[in-house]
């Protein structure tokens, strides 16, 4: 590929900042959307940016592979399996900037009702969040955003957070939810949208040191924090992330 330095050096940033957010650093999968949008255009960084997030899941379900609550991903990947399949049906023919602003002003929404939870703490908002007609709109909107423009990460952070799993069950469930959802979308990318070639893969490759590298990162800076203080971190990283959302 022909790019200039800088965009070289916003690739790799991109990869860092992937490797982190799968393995903790959360928000950061959500700024890459931008910087390759930018770089590479809409549909194209689309497929640049699948399988970079596919090797930097491994990273994350290997590391955390002990920590994942089956019930959780197992309870919202048919509602996410729908969205993705209505994403990719009606992908063309949607403004992916109108989309990422209506999924911020969602996630936004949905957190300003975490915060009430957080506040409350009331074994009700517990009930409320195990209930499966809550992980129906969250599997779908999880779904659709990722097919559309890899932006499930915001949604699925407020549901997940809605759980109130420890800190390493919250990144070990997301892990598997993403690396089972990421995989899927493979095949749709390749023959139905054809943004994922062989030229594409071996650019994904060059950046694997720097996913690497990001996913080591992300694994110390989580070991930093407290149960409750990377809750609010993940809280606030998930807020930035729909304000980017919003303003691109």
């Amino acid at each position: 590929m022909d790019l200039s330095l800088s965009m070289w050096l916003l690739a790799i940033l991109s990869a860092i900042m992937i490797g982190m957010a799968k393995t903790g650093v959360n928000g950061l999968g959500t700024l890459v959307v931008p910087i390759m949008a930018f770089i590479f255009g809409g549909m194209p960084s689309s497929g640049l940016v699948l399988p970079m997030l596919i090797m930097a899941d491994v990273f994350g379900v290997v590391y955390y592979h002990r920590s994942t609550h089956w019930k959780t991903v197992l309870g919202v990947l048919p509602w996410a399996f729908a969205g993705i399949l209505i994403g990719w049906l009606v992908g063309k023919n949607i403004s992916s900037v109108q989309f990422k602003q209506l999924i911020g002003l969602l996630v936004i929404l949905s957190l300003a009702v975490m915060i009430w939870m957080e506040f409350r703490k009331k074994k009700t908002t517990e009930i409320v969040a195990h209930k499966t007609s809550v992980a129906i709109p969250f599997g779908i909107m999880g779904g659709f955003s990722t097919m559309i423009g890899n932006a499930a990460g915001p949604i699925m952070s407020v549901y997940l957070l809605s759980k109130n799993l420890p800190k390493k069950e919250y990144i070990g469930t997301a892990a598997w939810f993403f690396f089972i959802i990421n995989l899927s979308k493979l095949p749709l990318q390749i023959w139905g949208w054809h943004n994922i070639t062989l030229q594409t893969l071996a650019f994904n490759l060059m950046l694997l040191p720097a996913i690497a590298l990001g996913a080591y990162f992300g694994i110390k800076i989580v070991k930093l924090f407290p149960e409750n203080a990377y809750r609010w971190f993940v809280l606030a990283a998930t807020f930035v992330s729909a304000v980017v959302l919003l303003i691109q």
